[in-house]
């Protein structure tokens, strides 16, 4: 679905607190390592999808703290922002980099085993001669 000028300012002034309320007011340590890579705020405002990243190993911590701090996250967003209703906060993970670097990996796989397959028949070659 397209999104229209004043959707998208919406969605970065949403990410924009969010991520300096991430940063400067939450003190939970399992959120030090996450970052706010995106958000999707309802056209109504009633909810707004945050999504985040953060290192694989604390996907499950990471996922327990956004949960127990939504309602303080929430709270310090409606004191920042000037709407007349502040979004119910969802946390999503953002597995686009995850994907991203399985596929780098995949295509790198892939290109050596190339490289080594061109390798493959002239040594077949000078072996059989």
């Amino acid at each position: 679905m397209k999104q229209g000028s004043s959707s998208r300012k919406v969605n970065e002034q949403a990410r924009q607190i969010l991520a300096d309320i991430l940063l400067f007011d939450v003190s939970d340590p399992r959120l030090r390592d996450a970052t706010i890579t995106g958000c999707e705020v309802s056209f109504d405002r009633s909810y707004c999808n945050v999504f985040y990243t953060t290192k694989p190993e604390s996907y499950a911590k990471t996922a327990e703290a956004f949960e127990r701090a939504k309602g303080r996250i929430r709270s310090l967003m409606a004191k920042r922002q000037s709407w007349r209703v502040t979004p119910e906060l969802r946390f999503i993970l953002d597995e686009t980099i995850d994907q991203a670097e399985r596929i780098d990996y995949a295509l790198k796989a892939d290109a050596a085993r190339n490289a080594g397959a061109e390798d493959g028949p002239e040594d077949a070659e000078s072996i059989d001669a």
